[in-house]
């Protein structure tokens, strides 16, 4: 059974390794089918929560087992030079979620400029409930997602672009990481399940590559 990821790190304990790229789509209606949809109002969406299931022949009641709720905070996107971090308040959760260049050569701490960019270490999905991130700051962000199914591939993996404009809304046990920004730093409202259960992938571990994602159209 593979270890629990570490998500906070130094870029260079990670090692230089192939890259596989990864198709950047504008986020539609149409092309979100499956994966989820956008959202004008936050205020108007209901983000869904899985009951716990059952592990034998007898059912869960059904005024049991969704009751954990929702929780709600900030999730922040910020880059520290060559490191993509982000942290998330509503869960108390940090993260480097990717790098702008080969994490061997990544840098923090010098000033930003243009990204083409992030290489994608890792993905996992929640199966208790789906997941709301709305910007805040109105300005475009990248979300890497795939379909549901453990047999999670580097092939199976897109991307996709939002204006700003909309939020994204992503179903349960759809596979994605924190949202990338364009810019240095955006703030999003996070809303998903209480619960936060996590089922990950190590790209690097599991298939010996990072996921280039693309930052801009």
């Amino acid at each position: 059974m593979a270890d629990a990821p570490r998500y906070l790190f130094e870029a260079a304990e990670k090692p230089s390794l192939p890259l596989v790229e990864v198709p950047l789509i504008e986020a539609t209606e149409a092309s979100l089918a499956g994966y989820g949809c956008l959202v004008d109002d936050p205020e108007t969406l209901e983000v869904e929560i899985v009951r716990w299931p059952a592990h034998g022949w007898r059912p869960v009641d059904e005024d049991s087992g969704d009751e954990g709720g929702i929780a709600e905070g900030i999730f922040h996107g910020e880059w520290d030079g060559d490191v993509l971090k982000g942290r998330n308040e509503a869960v108390g959760g940090e993260y480097v979620l990717g790098f702008a260049r080969d994490p061997q050569h990544a840098r923090t701490g010098r000033a930003g400029g243009p990204r083409e960019r992030v290489l994608l270490w890792h993905m996992n999905y929640h199966p208790d409930g789906g997941q709301l991130f709305f910007p805040l700051d109105r300005t475009p962000f990248v979300v890497p997602l795939a379909l549901p199914g453990d047999d999670l591939a580097p092939d199976k993996v897109v991307a996709f672009w939002c204006d700003g404009a909309r939020g994204l809304y992503i179903h349960p046990d759809i596979w994605h990481e924190g949202v990338f920004p364009v810019a240095d730093r955006q703030r999003f409202l996070d809303r998903q399940g209480r619960v936060h259960a996590r089922i990950s992938c190590d790209f690097g571990a599991e298939f010996g590559v990072y996921l280039s994602v693309p930052l801009r159209r």
